[in-house]
Order: C-alpha cells, then structure tokens, then sequence
C-alpha cells in the first residue's frame, strides 16, 4: 500500500465544471439516442481522464495524467505531512478566518493520517481569496480498493 497526493487550485468557477469533474457513464448512450446526447458522451469520455479538475470521487485521481501526482509515499505519515505542509502554505489565503486556526488544522492532518493508515483516501477543499479554490487530495493504492478497476498511475 502507498499513497498520491494531488493539489489543484484555481478559478472557483471553473471548479465548479462539475460535468468535466464526474467519470463517463461506463455505457455509451444507447444506439438511435439524439446526436447532442451521444457528442456530450464523447466529449465528457474524452475530457474527463484528460482534465486537472479534481473529480468528484477522490478515487478517480487515479485516472488523470501521471504527471498530476505531487508526491508519493509509502506511509501513511509522509503522506499527511505533506499535506499538513500544505495546509500551512495555503492557510494565509484560506477565505474563513475558522479554516486558518492551527490546532483545526492539526486536527485534519492527524485524522487523514489515521484514514490513510485504514487505506482510505482523503480530500480537503478550501476558499481561498475570492473566487479561488484549493483542493488537496491524498489517494491511497491498494488491492483492496473499493474501485477495483482503477489502476495505480505509479506502480
């Protein structure tokens, strides 16, 4: 078991392209199906594995370019520093004045390091100075994932 982490931030409106941010439907659209509907499908099928939006399910970080990976570790610690250093270069931008409180902070740093050290995953997201977003994310690789069928990007 290891663990990626992922970091994204930019325009809160282009965060909220919740179509670019969700998996295709696993079956296309069925034959005789309108021509919108099947150019979509395409459109989505093609943009989704290819686009740095954060998806909608961590998991499916799995899916996007290599090279999105910001870190990889094989323990679960290393992985909740890196975002707890995280967590602490951002914080000055966090809009909430509650988000940018220390121990709140410490707080989510040891409960990801206590998910990741189950092999779940976890995923943060912030405001920042209007109308920005941060999202971080820290996607543990194991056989015994839920979703089976995404493949580690870096074995």
């Amino acid at each position: 078991m290891h663990h990626h982490g992922y970091l994204w931030t930019g325009p809160k409106v282009r965060f909220d392209q919740e179509a670019l941010r969700r998996p295709p439907h696993p079956e296309p659209p069925p034959a005789g199906s309108r021509p919108e509907l099947v150019q979509r499908y395409r459109e989505v099928a093609a943009g989704f594995p290819t686009s740095d939006l954060p998806p909608l399910e961590t998991a499916y970080w799995l899916v996007k370019p290599r090279s999105l990976v910001r870190g990889t570790w094989e323990e679960a610690k290393e992985a909740a520093s890196w975002l707890g250093e995280r967590l602490a270069e951002y914080a000055p931008r966090f809009a909430s004045e509650r988000d940018r409180e220390t121990s709140r902070l410490a707080r989510l740093v040891n409960a990801a390091a206590e998910r990741l050290r189950r092999g779940a995953d976890v995923s943060y997201g912030f405001y920042l100075e209007r109308p920005s977003y941060l999202s971080l994310a820290v996607v543990t690789c194991s056989p015994l994932r839920a979703q089976g069928e995404l493949v580690c990007p870096v074995t």
